[in-house]
C-alpha cells in the first residue's frame, strides 16, 4: 500500500511540474486591427480623436496570450503603478520567461527600467518589443524618450519620426526637432 501511495504522489508531482512549464500560446494576432487603428490615428481630425484611437491600440497590446500571461502582465503593471519597480521588473521577467514572443512583456519591463532611469537596460528591452511588434507605437516612442535620456539625440529623432509617422498626434511630438509633420485634418 505504501508503494502505491508513493507512485500516486510521484505521478501528481510530475503532472504538476509539467503544467508549471506549459508553453505560452501565441499572442493574439491583432495586426489587421492595429493597422486599421494606425490609419485612424493618421487621419484623426484632432488630438482628442487620436487619443481615443490610441486607447484602443493599448487594448490590443495588453491582450496577453492566455490567462496566466495576463495575470503576470496585470500584476507587473499594478506593481509599477504603485512604484514597486523592482517587483514589477521581476514579474515582467517571469512573463517574458513564460511568453518570450509577447512584445508587451518587454515593453512594460522597459517602462519600469525607464522610470528608474536605467535607460541603457530600457533600450535593450524596447528593441526586443519592437522586434516582435514593429508597429508598437508606444514602444517606438518609448525608445525615442529613452534615447533622449541617453543623450543620443540623432537616434532619438529617427525613432520619434517613425512613431509620429504612425500616429502624428503623440504627445511626444513636443520633442521633435526641426519641421514637425502636420497631422492630416482633411478627409
Amino acid at each position: 500500500m505504501v508503494g502505491m501511495k508513493s507512485i500516486v504522489t510521484a505521478a501528481l508531482l510530475i503532472c504538476t511540474a509539467s503544467s508549471a512549464v506549459a508553453e505560452c500560446p501565441a499572442a493574439p494576432d491583432h495586426s489587421l486591427r492595429l493597422g486599421e487603428l494606425i490609419t485612424s490615428a493618421q487621419i484623426a481630425t484632432d488630438e482628442r480623436a487620436a487619443q481615443a484611437v490610441s486607447n484602443r491600440m493599448w487594448e490590443l497590446w495588453v491582450d496577453a496570450p492566455d490567462d496566466r500571461a495576463q495575470a503576470f502582465l496585470d500584476e507587473g503593471m499594478a506593481r509599477r503603478e504603485s512604484y514597486d519597480f523592482a517587483g514589477a521588473i521581476s514579474v515582467f521577467e517571469d512573463l517574458i520567461k513564460y511568453c518570450p514572443n509577447y512584445a508587451e512583456g518587454y515593453n512594460q519591463k522597459a517602462f519600469a527600467h525607464f522610470l528608474r532611469q536605467e535607460y541603457d537596460i530600457a533600450l535593450i528591452e524596447l528593441d526586443k518589443a519592437i522586434e516582435r511588434s514593429p508597429n508598437h507605437i508606444a514602444a517606438i516612442s518609448g525608445k525615442a524618450l529613452t534615447l533622449i535620456g541617453l543623450k543620443r539625440d540623432d537616434e532619438a529623432q529617427i525613432a520619434l519620426r517613425k512613431a509620429l509617422s504612425l500616429n502624428p498626434w503623440l504627445k511626444e511630438r513636443q520633442f521633435l526637432k526641426g519641421e514637425m509633420p502636420v497631422p492630416k485634418t482633411d478627409l
